[in-house]
């Protein structure tokens, strides 16, 4: 990761880490970059979340691009994988997200994306990093070179128009609640459901630039599940901020995470022929309940690093048609380049309509082993990760808890932090030996 832009994106609080300064020269940059740099006008989409500070954002970045000579085309509010689709078919040359996903309102951020929809490679970005701490200079465009903005709506219409076309089933008479989270998916979502015929009830759908993630979405799903009980809905679908999440709620009232789907949709895949390689793919925080359900019908998977991103670059290395994390990010890669919430809701009715089966029947052989999940602030993470001591402790863990659970102790990607986490049978379990580990790690030295 570069000193800006991490896993996703460059984020932090709007004007405080992540200002309007900056985003002009990102703008600056990727107009001179993929336009007068290659001898040509650049083409660049823009969506952007109803945060308050998006709309600042928005027009930085536009000002940085026309001032490179690239024109600017403006889907407005919008869904992350809208503009990853977007720019893929419509051939741009790069696009970007205005947004801080599931973080609060006064966060924000910018996702760039290469011509293919995928997050913008690494030499790339350090480039921009580069410009925006003074050490490349790139000039500006001038007289007919100057760039100009494109109001690209159409975009996010014919978007809707292919998530339409993704269904095979008619929705009619299905009851289905929606939790938008006052964000890029409620102008979206609910005309999607309509349109193939559900019976749609929406929640969290009056955006005002500040309740964003407020209260709602899928960080908050239990309001979900008390509305979908309340109305006596069939199943329920819960959006992040941007739309690139999804969570589930049974017709119960039980929360479907991200982990189930995987092992609904990858079993659905299986019975169809359609699972190619044979494997799912996860991050290593998948629970360890999703890894027993998935042997038992004869699936494989493959663990990455924590992050969509790597997910999607095992499954393009690899072939792996299905991925995600357990946190609702889910990604189809026949059908997308990222995480696509409304995509993963459209897929889980088509199981149902499919199999005649309620979620709660399809998910309920992915049984949840009770986690515990404890952050040690330490002096430095790879001695304490590498401590022989420590090495023991965690492998006395594992070795006690065989089949029956396992242990993860891994650094933080941003925080000075071990964390160890335990999956077992119970709690008490869980607390026993993630605090001896702990305690390990405490008694020689290493907490900061």
């Amino acid at each position: 990761m570069g000193k800006y832009f991490g896993t996703d994106g460059f984020r932090g609080e709007a004007n405080k880490d992540l200002t309007f300064d900056h985003a002009i020269k990102i703008g600056r940059f990727l107009g001179w970059y993929y336009g007068a740099n290659q001898g040509k006008k650049a083409k660049v989409l823009i969506g952007k979340d109803t945060r308050r500070s998006s709309y600042m954002f928005e027009y930085a970045l536009c000002t940085g691009l026309m001032a490179s000579g690239a024109d600017a085309y403006i889907m407005h509010v919008t869904t992350t994988p809208s503009v990853a689709y977007i720019t893929r078919t419509d051939d741009f040359d790069c696009g970007i997200m205005i947004s801080a996903s599931h973080n609060p309102f006064y966060d924000n951020g910018i996702k760039v994306l290469n011509g293919n929809g995928e997050k913008m490679e690494e030499e790339t970005l350090l480039k921009v990093e580069d410009y925006i701490d003074g050490k490349l200079e790139i000039p500006v465009a001038e007289r007919e070179d100057i760039g100009r903005t494109v109001d690209y709506v159409e975009g996010r219409n014919r978007y809707i128009g292919y998530l339409i076309s993704m269904s095979k089933y008619s929705f009619k008479g299905v009851k289905v609640g929606l939790d938008v989270a006052n964000g890029a998916a409620w102008n979206i979502a609910k005309g999607v459901f309509n349109a193939l015929g559900a019976k749609t009830y929406v929640m969290n759908d009056a955006p005002d630039g500040y309740n964003i993630n407020t209260d709602c979405g899928s960080t908050h799903i239990e309001h979900l599940q008390k509305f979908v009980v309340e109305k006596g809905l069939d199943i329920g679908f819960a959006y992040d901020g941007d739309a690139d999440r999804c969570l589930c709620v049974d017709e119960k009232g039980n929360v479907v995470t991200g982990d189930h789907i995987l092992y609904v949709y990858g079993l659905y895949m299986k019975e169809r022929g359609k699972l190619l390689n044979n494997k799912v793919v996860t991050t290593i925080m998948s629970n360890f309940g999703l890894y027993k359900a998935l042997d038992k019908v004869g699936i494989e998977y493959e663990k990455t690093a924590v992050g969509d991103k790597y997910v999607y670059e095992n499954m393009v290395q690899t072939g792996n048609r299905i991925g995600g994390e357990q946190s609702g990010h889910i990604i189809f890669s026949k059908y997308a380049t990222t995480g696509d919430g409304i995509l993963t809701s459209l897929k889980m009715m088509e199981v149902m309509l499919a199999k005649e089966k309620p979620m709660s029947e399809l998910a309920a052989p992915c049984k949840f082993y009770p986690q515990v999940l404890k952050n040690v602030r330490v002096k430095s993470k790879p001695d304490a990760q590498n401590d022989p001591d420590v090495q023991a402790a965690v492998k006395k863990v594992a070795d006690l808890l065989g089949d029956d659970g396992r242990i993860l102790v891994r650094e933080s990607g941003t925080e000075p932090v071990i964390r160890v986490m335990v999956e077992a049978g119970s709690d008490e379990v869980c607390e026993k030996y993630v605090d001896e580990v702990i305690d390990v790690i405490t008694a020689k030295g290493h907490l900061a």
